[in-house]
């Protein structure tokens, strides 16, 4: 017999559908009648019959023509909202598409899985996880370690040994000892009581990888948690179930309790709860539609699953992705503005930087390089200017291999590849001694320290790109048209995206504040010490977008730039940028919306290929980069007609030229 989830007013009501012929119009009035049934005052209603409503899906919420049958409308068990005429939208009801998250409206559940073991997850495969590109299966070493630290707990509780968080209350109650007979409500209790975060949900791809990277820690053995439980979690996270996270209410020690426990929440059936199928719902009615059982919480398995610092160090791990990705593309960015302005390369010889060999700022030189000799892929911007009479380049282009490279130095992406295996309990699980130890792994120090200097570092993309945009517009730097336009007074062009990019470089300087400097004591002096790590991870991904944002703005721009120079040409690795950026976004011939522009360029940046049709920045020029790195062409160094050189002392005789200026002596 079909059934379907109705939200009327606040509240979620199952309605079976007996006969297959009723119609939508049937399902919102027997929904109406269940709501008033259960309200005193029959809702404010003196018959279903005076109820005027409309009906739309939770997800996507497109709305339902009242007269189709419902079995032609709707699929068993979907969810759908029942909306009043007059009524203001109800304010518990939370959209099924939360903010961002457009990846799942195409979501396909996917086929292939990753096995974990709690040692071998990378920071790719935890970004990949929450992309919903993979399922979840344990190892059968990782199942064995789980039941044997499982046995452990069983035989405190049997025992009726006093341990803390097994048989006591926790923090400040750690003296309290609870009877036998309460372990699991006091389990159940923690999970709600902790249950206490404040503001946005988190996407799905972010609530995915927490709980991805919560079953990667369950699945090292230490935790004392029941393999059906962690089973049980694992089938959840498989139909991508995923319950409301508020971002915000983690102290980032003694892990991130607030968040962790409404992820658990929602587990055991309480809450709010999110998948694809279903938008946002009651945790027992999302998890029914998916055939799954709310968990029963067994003694030590809401701390389990509350005690760490998954969303700092998932979160962690999306910013190291992003900010390396971001990162590589900043090089081929600069390198296009640096061809629009006529620079020269003279700055990335490699004996430069064999000087001060900083293994990233020697890569930063080598793509400028690979992108840029012009005897290797040949410029006829670079040749116009061969003998120009500038004798070197601001530091905006100069310095870019000592800059870009601090955008992500390598000790972040070091920090959380090995962050992510690490253990995080206060109370902790060693089988082999039969013994449970409590200890301070659940601090978020580390990966708010490691956090907090990838925004400084990464802002430094932004504040750099700035400069180069300043340097685009302003004719008196470019020779270029002022704002890149033509009929300029007629038109603005580019004035108000610098002011864009001026602002978000601006607001970075406040987020890159170090989080992890600050403390307050929490838990009555218990936890008198915390790293804050929550904030540094949110705000690090905050900065990192506004980084991509800058740097989009500057692709436009440099695109822009090329268009006054034509009919030049530039290397054969930036043109293939320039068409890309011009396979989404036209030339400036006259002011038009730019807002719809900037954000195309943006996706170039950020999605890949395989998410919605569009090629990375990268993906377009690393070919050429490597091609350049394997057939290790011989580094170009014309002789400048004002450069020194042991082999002529004739200075003045124009014996070609240094790839653009003449450089300083």
């Amino acid at each position: 017999m079909p059934r379907y989830t109705v939200h009327v007013r606040g509240e979620w009501l199952a309605v079976p559908c007996l006969n297959s012929t009723n119609t939508i119009r049937w399902l919102g009035k027997e929904a109406v009648r269940r709501y008033m049934k259960n309200k005193p005052d029959n809702g404010g209603f003196a018959s279903v019959e005076e109820v005027k409503f409309y009906i739309r899906r939770c997800k996507g919420l497109g709305l339902l023509d009242l007269d189709d049958a419902v079995e032609d409308a709707l699929e068993d068990n979907e969810f759908v909202e029942v909306v009043i005429e007059g009524d203001i939208m109800s304010p518990d009801f939370i959209p099924s598409q939360p903010e961002g998250v457009h990846l799942y409206s195409k979501y396909r559940e996917p086929e292939q899985y990753i096995s974990l073991d709690g040692n071998s997850l990378t920071t790719e495969d935890l970004v990949n996880l929450g992309k919903g590109l993979y399922k979840i299966k344990l190892t059968p070493e990782a199942e064995d370690k789980v039941k044997q630290s499982r046995e452990v707990i069983e035989r405190i509780v049997k025992e009726q040994t006093v341990v803390y968080g097994i048989t006591t209350g926790f923090g400040k109650f750690a003296r309290t000892v609870i009877p036998n007979s309460k372990l699991r409500e006091l389990q159940v209790n923690l999970v709600r009581s902790h249950s206490a975060g404040v503001g946005k949900p988190l996407t799905p791809e972010r609530s995915r990888m927490l709980l991805a990277l919560r079953i990667n820690v369950l699945a090292k053995g230490y935790s004392g948690i029941s393999l059906e439980t962690l089973q049980q979690v694992i089938e959840a996270f498989n139909a991508s179930c995923l319950p409301y996270i508020p971002e915000k209410g983690t102290v980032g020690a003694s892990g991130d309790l607030a968040p962790l426990s409404h992820l658990a929440l929602g587990l055991i059936g309480e809450g709010k709860m999110w998948s694809p199928k279903s938008g946002w719902a009651d945790a027992k009615y999302v998890l029914e539609a998916h055939g799954l059982r709310p968990i029963t919480l067994k003694p030590k398995e809401g701390l389990a699953l509350i005690n760490g610092t998954q969303m700092i160090t998932s979160l962690g791990c999306e910013a190291v992705e992003r900010a390396g990705a971001i990162a590589r593309q900043a090089d081929i960015i600069a390198a296009l503005t640096l061809e629009v302005l006529k620079g020269t390369t003279r700055a990335f010889d490699t004996d430069i930087h064999a000087v001060r060999p900083h293994r990233g700022q020697v890569e930063v030189a080598f793509r400028f390089r690979s992108l840029l000799d012009s005897d290797h892929h040949p410029s006829e911007i670079a040749e116009s200017h061969r003998f120009c009479d500038r004798v070197q380049d601001a530091y905006t282009m100069r310095c870019c291999p000592q800059v870009l490279v601090s955008g992500l130095a390598g000790f972040e992406e070091h920090f959380f590849c090995s962050d992510v295996k690490t253990m995080k309990w206060e109370k902790m699980v060693f089988a082999e001694r039969a013994e449970t130890i409590s200890g301070g792994n659940f601090h978020g120090e580390y990966p708010a320290k490691a956090l907090d200097y990838l925004a400084i570092g990464v802002h430094e993309l932004a504040a750099i790109s700035e400069r180069r945009i300043e340097r685009l517009c302003n004719p008196s730097l470019s020779e270029l048209p002022a704002f890149l336009v033509t009929e300029g007074g007629l038109n603005s062009g580019f004035m108000i995206a610098h002011c864009t990019a001026a602002a978000l470089v601006s607001e970075n300087k406040a987020l890159c504040h170090p989080s992890s400097v600050d403390s307050l004591s929490t838990s009555a002096a218990t936890e008198d010490h915390v790293s804050m790590g929550g904030w540094a991870a949110r705000k690090a991904l905050r900065v990192i977008e506004h980084v991509e944002q800058v740097l989009a703005i500057e692709l436009l721009a440099a695109c822009q730039g090329i268009e006054f120079l034509r009919p030049l040409r530039t290397t054969t690795p930036l043109e293939k940028v320039y068409d890309l950026v011009r396979s989404v976004v036209r030339p400036w011939m006259k002011d038009r919306f730019m807002a719809p522009d900037i954000e195309a360029v943006h996706r170039l940046l950020v999605e890949q290929k395989a998410s919605a049709g569009f090629q990375h920045v990268w993906e377009v020029a690393q070919p050429y980069i490597e091609k350049y790195r394997r057939e290790h062409i011989p580094e170009s160094r014309p002789i400048s007609p004002t450069a020194f050189t042991l082999g002529s002392m004739e200075i003045n005789k124009g014996v070609g030229h240094d790839h653009w200026h003449r450089d300083d002596l």
